[in-house]
């Protein structure tokens, strides 16, 4: 191999906007283990590197899987430290890295404002950047106070008024930022009878899954109708709006309705718990993770349905992972125009570029490629685990990829050395995307060579 020109393409890949948001992941979940490794970040003896290593990735990528307790395991320091890791994770490290040189009033690199505006806004946001930056960043912090407010008047009848504000805190901010950690030793099982509770926290993963360019849409006809006269007629949505509005409803009512088809477990005795728990999973199983039933016993085809909707995820430029709800919408409306004999996809009477079509293909086939490897990889290194089945693994694997975190059991803490690395790469992959990755690995100047055509048979 020539190691000249290996290094002429390293150098080039890492000019390429997509390079910075995956550098600053990385600095940031190394710093955040070396952190969480710290002595008095946890209990002595309960954490070592891996671990650390595992929990700043999981938090940095907003899963949630864990491989020691967050409640018990890590001091009140290294929660803090978590809740840190979850906020920049949440937000992007490049979206931090923007305001502190907008504060400072230095003018950003166009590689870092291509990084951004691939990362949070559609492409045609470019003019007004400074201020959508600063939508975003007020949005968030004011969700996630008004949801912290809400959580700490629901705690507080049964804690002290520290304690309920640290967990309001932290729940709220996990939550928007659809990350999943819970300082509740049970996750949210035994809270899920306060009502008040569960639904904030749904709100704030909904919010916080419909992506920044959404929210700003729905907050500007809000005001809109606020102040409107009564002969102004209401502004349509995008289509991207729209799509996301109408995708996200569909998989989380869809997949509560199949849910409660299939079944739950035993311990929702009702037909109202039943159905709560349903909306609740259908709604953390799109990227969030909380979780107020046990997985573990749900029946395996409600499990395969949590599993297909951690791999769709939330929507672009939001706080999930997951390949997301629009290339879902794009790929079936791609599908469509096949079996119909159309030659362009259509969706909601507007025609779909070639090069979205392109990109949503690409997307699913790269995810469907890494989860199959990684089924296959887990399995190597977990085969001498009687007490775990293949379909934990398959689950495991998803929810990862996803950045979801919920868990069928103990199945994360229980992982081999192998094993938790490559969910750790899992983790980091799908919170960058895989055409993040793919376009840093397949990085070259643009060929002038044009190939004869070729001519295979298929099916």
């Amino acid at each position: 191999m020539d190691m000249r020109k290996t290094i002429r393409r390293l150098v080039g890949a890492m000019r390429v906007p997509q390079a910075l948001p995956a550098v600053g992941f990385l600095a940031v979940i190394l710093v955040g283990s070396a952190l969480l490794w710290s002595p008095w970040a946890h209990l002595p003896g309960t954490v070592d590197y891996l671990d650390a290593l595992f929990t700043s990735t999981s938090a940095v990528c907003v899963t949630g899987l864990v491989t020691v307790d967050t409640a018990t395991d890590y001091s009140v320091a290294g929660q803090v430290i978590i809740l840190v890791l979850i906020q920049i994770g949440g937000l992007g490290v490049m979206t931090y890295a923007a305001m502190a040189l907008t504060v400072l009033r230095r003018r950003m690199s166009l590689r870092t404002m291509a990084a951004l505006h691939d990362t949070l806004f559609q492409r045609d946001a470019a003019r007004d950047f400074k201020r959508r930056f600063w939508q975003i960043v007020s949005i968030t912090l004011v969700v996630e106070a008004i949801g912290a407010l809400v959580l700490f008047l629901t705690l507080l009848p049964g804690a002290g008024s520290k304690k309920a504000a640290w967990e309001a805190l932290f729940h709220s901010i996990s939550a928007f930022c659809n990350a999943g950690f819970s300082i509740f030793p049970t996750n949210l099982v035994d809270i899920r009878s306060n009502y008040l509770f569960m639904g904030m926290v749904t709100i704030l993963i909904v919010v916080g899954g419909l992506g920044f360019t959404v929210m700003h849409e729905l907050i500007g006809e809000g005001g809109r109708v606020l102040r409107r006269r009564r002969r102004e007629s209401p502004r349509a949505f995008s289509l991207h709006t729209n799509l996301v509005l109408r995708t996200s409803f569909l998989l989380v009512v869809g997949g509560a309705l199949v849910m409660l088809l299939f079944g739950m477990t035993s311990g929702e005795g009702s037909w109202g718990a039943r159905v709560g728990a349903a909306v609740f999973q259908s709604v953390s199983a799109r990227t969030c993770g909380f979780n107020s039933i046990d997985i573990g016993a749900l029946p395996i085809a409600s499990l395969v349905i949590l599993m297909l909707l951690m791999f769709v995820g939330g929507s672009p430029g939001s706080c999930a992972g997951g390949v997301k709800t629009s290339t879902l919408a794009v790929v079936l409306a791609r599908i469509r125009s096949y079996v119909s004999g159309e030659d362009q996809a259509r969706l909601m009477g507007r025609r779909l570029g070639h090069d979205i079509t392109r990109s949503a293909g690409l997307l699913i086939g790269l995810a469907l490629f890494w989860n199959l490897l990684g089924i296959l990889i887990l399995s190597h290194f977990e085969q001498g685990r009687p007490d775990v089945q293949f379909q934990q693994l398959l689950f495991e694997q998803i929810s990862a990829f996803g950045t979801v975190g919920l868990s069928t059991g103990t199945t994360t803490a229980g992982l081999s050395v192998g094993g938790k690395l490559w969910i750790i790469a899992t983790m980091y992959v799908g919170r960058l995307g895989p055409l993040t990755l793919a376009g840093l690995a397949l990085y070259r100047k643009a060929s002038r060579v044009t190939f004869p055509e070729g001519k295979v048979m298929i099916g």
